[in-house]
Order: structure tokens, then C-alpha cells, then sequence
């Protein structure tokens, strides 16, 4: 249970971080930390119930894992700033210093612009739905625990890659324009639609690994290969749609900054004349 874990510790760390800011007499949201947190529960409760169990044999519960992963928890994980946390947290000396050095040297290396950026995010996430369900590379990779594992690891950290440079607040060695995130919003909602679309309308098992279920189970995978469908249709389009409303909200604020900004430029320029 190597993510339950993970969920654990980062909620920890989380909520002492936030102590740390609250002793300093300073204030943060309460907002970043119920999302950090729901995040990190969701994290825990897919990959910590018997929902686990079930995602080896079945098609429509490791679906429901792989839609948590990459879009719900992400979100709420990002939206709880938790790199502006470590920053504002993390002292200068000691461990600390050490600390800040590797964090800031991650943001300023040419691996993170890489792999940060559009052409790399949104091919990364389309192969964490096409690439795998429409090839024997699942198969190849959900035959063992700890290939099951890697996949779980690998949909959280695809979604996390997409959506940081979209809802990230805190600094990012990329930074898109309002204009390229909303683009890459745009690109990313009809995917689920597409697959689900797949899945729904296959008349046979697209993957080996959930063609054969316990016999005592009476589940026929095709129709459980439809629910998967039906679940990819569904759960990802009201989740998409909200991040898209968070960001236009930003935006909006974004333009109200940079027209009051300009406004104050005009006044001054026309006082000093």
C-alpha cells in the first residue's frame, strides 16, 4: 500500500507546515488546506479499500481508480499550493537549506521545462488512456502487483503534470498564457468522452487482463467493459468542467489585475506631464 501511505504522509506534512505558518503569525487558506487534504484522502481511499482488490478482475473498478487518479486528486492536490507551502515553511539553514536547494534547482532545470510542457503533458496523458487500453501494453504491464502499481503511479503523475501548469499559483520553471492553458483545458476534456465512447461500443474485451473474471463473480466482462466506458463518459466531463470554471474565475481576475494596472500607468504617466 505504497500510495495510502504517500496519502498519509503528505497530509502530515501538510498540516504541520500549516501550523508552522499559523505560529509565525501569518495566515493561509483555508480553502488550499480542506483541498490538499480531500486530495490527499481520495489518494488514500482508492488505493487503500478493497476498491484495489477489485481493480485487478475488474475493468470498471480499475477504471474508477484510473479517473480518480489522474483527475480528481491532482486538482485538489494542486490547488492546495503545496510548493508555496514548503517554500514559505522550510528554513534557510541546516536541512532546510538543503532542502530549498533542490527545490528551486527542479524549477530551474531543463528537465522540468520539458517535462512541464503542453507537447509533452497532453501526449503523456492521451497515453495514459489510448496508449494503454487500445494496446498489450496494459496487459504487459497489469499482469503483476508491482506493474499494477506503477500504473497507479504513473496516471497520478500524469495527471499532476497536466494540471500544474494550469491551476499551479506558485512559481513554475513553464508559465503558459491564460490563452495556452485554456487551450490545453480545451484539448484535454473531450478525451474521456472519446474512449468512454470505445470502451461502450467494443463488442469483446479490449484487454486480456479483465476478460476473465471469477466465474462465481456471474460478471460478463463486456458489460463490465461498457461500465468502464460509461464511468470515463461521466466522471471525468463534471471535474473537467469545474477546473475549467476555477480557471476562468482566475482569468477574469487576471484581466481585472492587468486593466487596473494599466489604468494606474495612465494616471501616473498623465500627473507626471
Amino acid at each position: 500500500p505504497l500510495l495510502p501511505f504517500l496519502a498519509v504522509g503528505a497530509a502530515v506534512w501538510y498540516l504541520l507546515a500549516v501550523r508552522v505558518i499559523a505560529s509565525q503569525g501569518r495566515k493561509w487558506p483555508w480553502t488550499r488546506t480542506a483541498s490538499f487534504l480531500a486530495g490527499c484522502i481520495a489518494l488514500a481511499l482508492v488505493t487503500g479499500l478493497a476498491i484495489d482488490s477489485y481493480g485487478y478482475r475488474l475493468f470498471s473498478a480499475f477504471m474508477f481508480q484510473h479517473l480518480t487518479l489522474s483527475i480528481l486528486v491532482p486538482p485538489l492536490l494542486v490547488l492546495g499550493a503545496p510548493g508555496r507551502l514548503l517554500l514559505r515553511t522550510t528554513r534557510h539553514r541546516g536541512v532546510g537549506r538543503y532542502v530549498l536547494i533542490v527545490a528551486l534547482g527542479a524549477l530551474r532545470c531543463r528537465v522540468s521545462r520539458i517535462v512541464l510542457h503542453p507537447g509533452f503533458t497532453i501526449p503523456v496523458f492521451l497515453l495514459s488512456y489510448y496508449g494503454l487500453y487500445l494496446s498489450d501494453l496494459f496487459d504487459a504491464a497489469a499482469a503483476s502487483v508491482a506493474g499494477h502499481l506503477v500504473l497507479q503511479v504513473f496516471f497520478l503523475t500524469s495527471g499532476l503534470l497536466f494540471i500544474l501548469p494550469i491551476l499551479s499559483t506558485g512559481p513554475m520553471p513553464v508559465r503558459q498564457s491564460n490563452l495556452g492553458r485554456f487551450f490545453d483545458i480545451f484539448v484535454e476534456m473531450p478525451l474521456h468522452v472519446f474512449i468512454g465512447v470505445i470502451l461502450m461500443m467494443a463488442p469483446r474485451p479490449l484487454t486480456d487482463t479483465f476478460a476473465r473474471p471469477p466465474a462465481n463473480w456471474n460478471v460478463d466482462p463486456a458489460a463490465d467493459q461498457a461500465v468502464a466506458g460509461a464511468l470515463a463518459w461521466s466522471y471525468g466531463e463534471p471535474i473537467a468542467l469545474l477546473t475549467t470554471l476555477i480557471f476562468a474565475i482566475r482569468w477574469r481576475r487576471d484581466e481585472e489585475s492587468e486593466s487596473a494596472k494599466r489604468e494606474a500607468n495612465v494616471e501616473r504617466d498623465e500627473a507626471e506631464d
